[in-house]
């Protein structure tokens, strides 16, 4: 078997394959994408294939936020609390545990709410080969709490068109609904933190 970008296969014969030839971990990298990781060390400890997994998912979410930084939320800058995206991804992670493909069969909407409302940011569909099984909404809050610099004040009518905001602050609490889509039967559950 040769190693080129156009594998067609990636079960774990093959992956065992390019271990056995002893390619280089940055070759292998190159043909596997992050799902087949799993396959490749198969006794990999549980938890540190966890928190990849974590890290992964949560800088999906501060790249969600960057694009909708200029493009839904017309700000310049966005303001996170601090392991805020790592906190909502384990919790992404667990509430995935359960179901029959795991965070693959998910489809996970980003949403902001701004004074009971909900903006639509993003959509993130993590293995599009696979059938989704259900589906996350993960609602933000904006931080009501601070009030705008009077320097924001002035620059707003100065530098920005209308509606654009200089900053936006994110609160540390967020909400997750989640949703199966495999069952009729099964209830809406919603977890707010």
């Amino acid at each position: 078997m040769v190693a080129t970008s156009t594998m067609k296969s990636k079960n774990p014969e093959c992956i065992a394959e390019l271990l056995d030839r002893r390619l280089d971990q940055a070759q292998v990298d190159e043909e596997l994408d992050y799902w087949d990781h799993g396959l490749i060390e198969p006794n990999l400890n549980e938890g540190v294939f966890e928190e990849r997994t974590c890290q992964h998912l949560a800088k999906m979410f501060e790249n969600s936020l960057s694009r909708a930084k200029t493009t839904k939320l017309h700000c310049t800058e966005l303001l996170v609390p601090e392991k805020l995206t790592r906190r909502i991804a384990r919790d992404v992670l667990r509430l995935s545990s359960g179901e029959p493909c795991g965070l693959r069969g998910c489809i996970l909407y980003v949403n902001l709410e701004v004074e009971n409302m909900c903006k639509k940011l993003d959509r993130i569909i993590y293995d599009s080969t696979v059938v989704p099984t259900f589906e996350l909404t993960l609602v933000f809050k904006q931080d009501g709490s601070v009030w705008p610099s009077l320097r924001d004040f002035f620059l707003i009518g100065a530098c920005f068109t209308p509606g654009f905001r200089h900053a936006v602050k994110l609160s540390p609490g967020f909400r997750l609904i989640k949703r199966k889509l495999y069952s009729s039967s099964a209830g809406t559950v919603i977890e707010e933190y």
